[in-house]
C-alpha cells in the first residue's frame, strides 16, 4: 500500500499522484486529507511550498470519485476561495494535474475574464470553483450562481484576503451556503483577527499547525543589506549577475514600473507584474518566467502567493514589506520543493522599524551587514561616485546693476525662469467694443491741440489723406 493509499485515497488517484512525480505525502498533507475525507473544519497553518494545495484538492477528487452524481446546473459541489488571480490560477492546474483519471466538471472564475465565457460554464454546473470574492460576488448578485447545493468551502491565504479587506464579502458569500457544510481555512499565517473570524465561519474546527505561526523554511539563506536608498539600484545591479532566476519584490505598482525601466536601462531584462496590469498581460509575464524566457521578475505582493515555480533562486525584498506575514510569503518563493535559496533584504534607515517587526514574528534574529557596493569589491561599481552630482557654482546674491540713460533705469540681469513663464502665461485683456470706441474718441477729440501732421487717423475715415499741400490746407 502506497502512502497517498494510507491516507484514505483510491489506488486510481495514487497511480495519477505517482505519474505526477507525489511519492511522499508532506506534513500538512498528512494531517489535513483523513480530517477532510471525515468531514471535519480545519485551521491549518503550513509554510509557503509544502502542499497545502494537494492537501484540500486529494480529498475533494477522492468524494468526486466515490459520488457519481451530475453536477446541477448554476451549483456547484466544492467552492474554493483564493484572493488573488494567479493563486486561483494555479490551483485550477493543479486539480487539473492531480484529477487527470477522475471525471469532474471544474471552473476558474475571476475579474479581468469576459463574463459570457464564464456564465456559460456556470450554467452547466460545477463539481469545484475556483474563485476570487468580487467576480464570484458579481455571480451570485446576477443569478448565474447559487451556493445552495455546496457542501464544502475552502480559503486558502485567508490572512491575505483579511489584508485585501475581502472579509466582508466573504462573510457575505458564506451566508448562502448551508449551514451544514464543511469549511476549511488554510494559510501559512494566521493572526489573532484571523482567528476570531476563523471561528465565525468554522464549528468546531480542528486545528493543524505542522510549524510554528509564520516561521521561514530553513532552507533559505537570510539577508539583510543596510543602505541608504539612493544606494539600492546600483547595488541590485550587482546582486543579479549570475543568478537564474529571481523575484525583485516592491511595496508599489509605479515603484516596479520604474525598477524594470531602470534595468532595461542597464541592459538588464526584466518584465513586472501587479495590479494595474491585465490578466492576459500578467499570465503571459508569469508563463515567460516559468519557461526561463526571463530570469527576472519584478513584483508587488500579488505575486508573494501565487506563484510555484521550483526553479527561483533568489528573493530580493527591494522595499521591505509594511506587514511582517508578507515578508514570510515572499521569501517563501524561493527553497520550494526541497530546493535551496537565498533572500536579500535592502533596507534603508527609515524601514528599520519593519525589520524589526519582522524579526519579532519569526523570532530569528536576520543577520544584518551595512552593505556598501565598493567596500566589497574596490574594483566594483561604486554608486557613491555614479550618483554623486556635479557642485553647482554659487549664484551671487548681489543687487543686479543699474544704468542710467536717458533718465530711465535697466536691468542686466534676465529675469527668473518662473516670471518669464508667468508672463507669458499672462492672458491678454481685451477691452470691450464699446469702451474701445469711446476711448478712440476721447483721444481725438479730447479739446487738445494737436500740431500739424501729428493728428491721429480718424476710425472710418478717408484711409488715404491727400499729402502735401492738400493735407495741410484741411488745418486752415
Amino acid at each position: 500500500m502506497t502512502p497517498f493509499a494510507k491516507l484514505g485515497l483510491s489506488n486510481q488517484l495514487t497511480k495519477t499522484l505517482e505519474k505526477s512525480g507525489y511519492n511522499k505525502p508532506t506534513p500538512i498533507q498528512l494531517q489535513v486529507i483523513p480530517l477532510m475525507l471525515q468531514g471535519y473544519d480545519i485551521v491549518g497553518i503550513a509554510q509557503t511550498g509544502t502542499g497545502k494545495t494537494a492537501a484540500f484538492v486529494l480529498p475533494l477528487l477522492e468524494r468526486l470519485k466515490a459520488n457519481q452524481n451530475k453536477a446541477i446546473p448554476k451549483h456547484c459541489g466544492a467552492l474554493i476561495i483564493v484572493p488573488t488571480r494567479e493563486l486561483a490560477k494555479q490551483i485550477d492546474d493543479n486539480i487539473d494535474k492531480y484529477g487527470a483519471s477522475t471525471y469532474h466538471q471544474r471552473a476558474c472564475i475571476v475579474g479581468g475574464m469576459k463574463y459570457p465565457r464564464q456564465i456559460k460554464r456556470l450554467n452547466q454546473g460545477l463539481d469545484i470553483l475556483v474563485a476570487t470574492p468580487g467576480r464570484l460576488e458579481d455571480h451570485l448578485k446576477s443569478g448565474n450562481l447559487s451556493l445552495a447545493k455546496t457542501e464544502t468551502i475552502i480559503l486558502d491565504e485567508a490572512d491575505q484576503m483579511l489584508d485585501l479587506g475581502f472579509f466582508p464579502a466573504i462573510r457575505r458569500i458564506v451566508k448562502q451556503a448551508p449551514k451544514a457544510r464543511q469549511t476549511v481555512l488554510l494559510s501559512a499565517t494566521m493572526p489573532k483577527p484571523i482567528r476570531a473570524l476563523a471561528a465565525e465561519l468554522l464549528d468546531n474546527p480542528r486545528d493543524v499547525a505542522v510549524t510554528p505561526q509564520s516561521t521561514p523554511v530553513e532552507r533559505i539563506e537570510q539577508a539583510v543589506m543596510l543602505m541608504d536608498k539612493p544606494e539600492k539600484r546600483p547595488f541590485l545591479l550587482q546582486a543579479l549577475k549570475n543568478q537564474f532566476r529571481t523575484i525583485i519584490f516592491t511595496r508599489t505598482k509605479h515603484g516596479a514600473d520604474q525598477l524594470v525601466k531602470y534595468l532595461l536601462k542597464q541592459g538588464v531584462t526584466a518584465s513586472a507584474i501587479h495590479g494595474n496590469k491585465s490578466q492576459n498581460a500578467r499570465q503571459r509575464t508569469l508563463d515567460a518566467f516559468r519557461k526561463g524566457e526571463e530570469h527576472i521578475l519584478i513584483a508587488t505582493d500579488i505575486a508573494a502567493r501565487g506563484i510555484d515555480i521550483p526553479d527561483v533562486s533568489l528573493v530580493v525584498n527591494y522595499d521591505v514589506p509594511t506587514t511582517p506575514e508578507a515578508y514570510v510569503h515572499r521569501i517563501g518563493r524561493t527553497a520550494r520543493a526541497g530546493r535551496d535559496g537565498r533572500a536579500i533584504t535592502l533596507c534603508a534607515p527609515e524601514e528599520r522599524k519593519h525589520l524589526c517587526d519582522i524579526e519579532r514574528l519569526i523570532k530569528i534574529k536576520l543577520p544584518i551587514e551595512n552593505a556598501q557596493v565598493g567596500e566589497i569589491d574596490e574594483n566594483a561599481y561604486n554608486p557613491m561616485k555614479a550618483l554623486a552630482k556635479p557642485v553647482a557654482k554659487p549664484v551671487s546674491k548681489s543687487r543686479p546693476k543699474k544704468h542710467r540713460k536717458g533718465g530711465s533705469t535697466e536691468r542686466t540681469e534676465k529675469k527668473s525662469d518662473r516670471e518669464w513663464f508667468d508672463k507669458k502665461r499672462k492672458p491678454k485683456v481685451r477691452k470691450p467694443a464699446g469702451r474701445r470706441k469711446a476711448e478712440a474718441g476721447k483721444n481725438s477729440n479730447g479739446g487738445q491741440q494737436h500740431k500739424r501732421g501729428d493728428q491721429p487717423r480718424k476710425k472710418g475715415g478717408n484711409k488715404n489723406p491727400p499729402r502735401g499741400p492738400a493735407r495741410n490746407r484741411a488745418h486752415d
